[in-house]
Formats: structure tokens, C-alpha cells, sequence
């Protein structure tokens, strides 16, 4: 957490992008359990917080009017679950600095909320670590655990279990060809029964990879078990996927439920080189060059 020259706290909000998505199975109570290579972008929202008498959000930057209605919004969600967990918070106005599209496969709404709990936590001298910060972010979201803290991490169950892990940065080029998909949709399109388990192979083991390269040849063993289902309903993903394989990306994903998907490289000058052939060829697609790793949040 930063603190600016006006005196407000200062949070970085980084998209959250999901390098492998296997889905198990579904339980009976109808939650999905997945198991995910989670990875951070060093481009994403911010949100600034002045701590203050009045619980508030106001939402700028250039995909402001993505942000929907602000009453529902996972930042004040996020403060009030924390509210109700800790008790005596302080609370204020937050201003939300938007960036990255939503329904996206992204995680923006929960990396804002993330966010969110971070300013306040350290605001009210709650440790990152307490117990009732865990439970205000479980109650959030699914995504709002892994993104507490924007580290590599392999997600298990309905997100509640995360395993860091330290990981040779990647790069990447993030496209979304300005289609957005609903995470429920493209789960009911899967088709699991509560209850029915879902055959896979086991994921890549990740811990020890030694360089970038290596690491992209653990990668290219796992898999995103939602991508077929998300081209069904937006068949642009393919589009996409099929002009990162051309441009030279080495391995091609789609983050999360869709519809951005990201080409992974090895360095950020292949990154940047693919972004910019992109971005001539299709002007309406939205394309960011990106790191993959860790990026501060401050």
C-alpha cells in the first residue's frame, strides 16, 4: 500500500489470469471444484481510500461505464463483509480506477475487492493475515482469496484453498476481442451434474522450474476445461486463440472463463512485438503486453 500526495491510501488492483483452469467435478451442493495455476499481471485497476465517516465508491478511468451499478460493486461488498467479520473497521470513500474489462476472465471485480480489503485491513491495523479477513474475502467471492495476495498460486477446490508458489516470471500478450461472458453461462454450458466427477489428467507439477523456458514446457501439459464450452457461446475466442498460435505465441490459453485469452512468451520484447502486429491487424480487439508473475500492489 502506497500513500499519495493528497494523503489518500493507495492500492494496485492487478488483473488476475488463470495459465491452467482443470474443472474436477461438481459437487452436490452444485459448487464446481477446480484446480488453477494463478498468475498476476503488471497491469490493472487501482483504487485509492480516504478513510472517512460515510461508506462510498465512485468509479473513473477509461472502462468506467463497464463497472455496472455501483450499489453492487465487489469494493463495497468487500468492505462490508469485512465489517461484519471484524467489527469497528474504519470505512470512507473509495475511488476505483478502472482498467480491466469486465467478464473478461480477468478477475477484475475481484482484484478490486482484494484490494479493497487490503486498504481497509491496514487502515484498521488488521494483519493480512487475520483469520476474519480471510472469511470477509471468501464471503466476497470465489476469486477473492487467491488475489489477497498477488502472488503465483495454484487454486484448489472452490477457490478456498491456495498454495503459493515461486515461479520464473512469464510474459504474455492479454486479447479480448471485446466480447463479454458470463462465468455462470459458461459453466452451465459444461454440462456437469451436482455430484459428477470429471476425468483429466493430473496437473503439471510447476514448484522447481528453473527458467521461463522450463516452465512453458510444464505449462503446455495443463489445460483450461471451460475454453470449448466459452467458444460456444463466444466463438471470437477461437479468432483470438488461432491469431496469438500465428503471431508466435508459444503456448495460447483462455484465462478463466473467457473471453481474454493470453499467448505466452518467454520475454517482453516478443510480447510487446506480438501486441503491436495484433493490434494493426485487429484495432477493435483490446490487447495488453504484459509481465506475468508478482507485481507489487503498492
Amino acid at each position: 500500500m502506497a500513500t499519495s500526495s493528497t494523503g489518500l491510501l493507495v492500492e494496485r488492483a492487478p488483473a488476475k489470469v488463470n495459465l491452467s483452469l482443470h474443472v474436477l467435478g461438481r459437487r452436490a451442493d452444485g459448487m464446481h471444484l477446480l484446480e488453477s495455476l494463478v498468475v498476476f499481471a503488471d497491469f490493472g485497476d487501482a483504487l485509492t481510500f480516504e478513510p472517512g465517516a460515510t461508506l462510498d465508491l465512485a468509479v473513473t478511468g477509461p472502462l468506467a461505464g463497464e463497472a455496472g451499478p455501483l450499489a453492487d460493486n465487489l469494493v463495497l461488498r468487500a468492505a462490508r463483509a469485512l465489517a461484519e467479520c471484524a467489527g469497528g473497521v474504519r470505512l470512507g470513500r473509495f475511488t476505483l480506477d478502472k482498467h480491466i474489462p469486465v467478464a473478461a476472465g480477468l478477475g477484475g471485480g475481484s482484484a478490486d475487492a482484494a484490494a479493497a480489503l487490503r486498504l481497509v485491513a491496514r487502515a484498521s491495523g488488521i494483519d493480512l493475515n487475520d483469520a476474519r479477513l480471510l472469511a470477509a474475502a471468501a464471503a466476497t467471492g470465489a476469486d477473492v482469496p487467491v488475489c489477497l495476495e498477488p502472488r503465483p498460486a495454484l487454486m484448489r477446490g472452490t477457490g478456498d484453498e491456495v498454495a503459493r508458489l515461486d515461479l520464473p516470471p512469464l510474459f504474455g500478450v492479454l486479447v479480448n476481442p471485446g466480447v463479454a461472458v458470463a462465468p455462470g453461462a459458461v459453466f452451465a454450458a459444461l454440462g456437469l451434474r451436482p455430484g459428477e466427477a470429471r476425468p483429466g489428467t493430473a496437473h503439471p507439477r510447476l514448484a522447481g522450474a528453473a527458467n521461463p523456458q522450463e516452465l512453458l514446457r510444464r505449462l503446455a501439459d495443463a489445460r483450461n476445461d471451460l475454453a470449448e464450452a466459452a467458444q460456444g457461446i463466444a466463438p471470437d475466442i477461437g479468432l483470438v486463440m488461432d491469431a496469438l498460435r500465428v503471431g508466435g505465441a508459444d503456448i495460447v490459453r483462455m484465462s478463466g472463463s473467457g473471453a481474454t485469452v493470453v499467448g505466452l512468451v518467454p520475454d517482453l520484447a516478443r510480447a510487446r512485438a506480438i501486441a503491436a502486429q495484433l493490434a494493426a491487424e485487429r484495432p477493435a480487439w483490446w490487447i495488453e503486453a504484459v509481465g506475468l508473475g508478482a507485481p507489487p500492489v503498492a
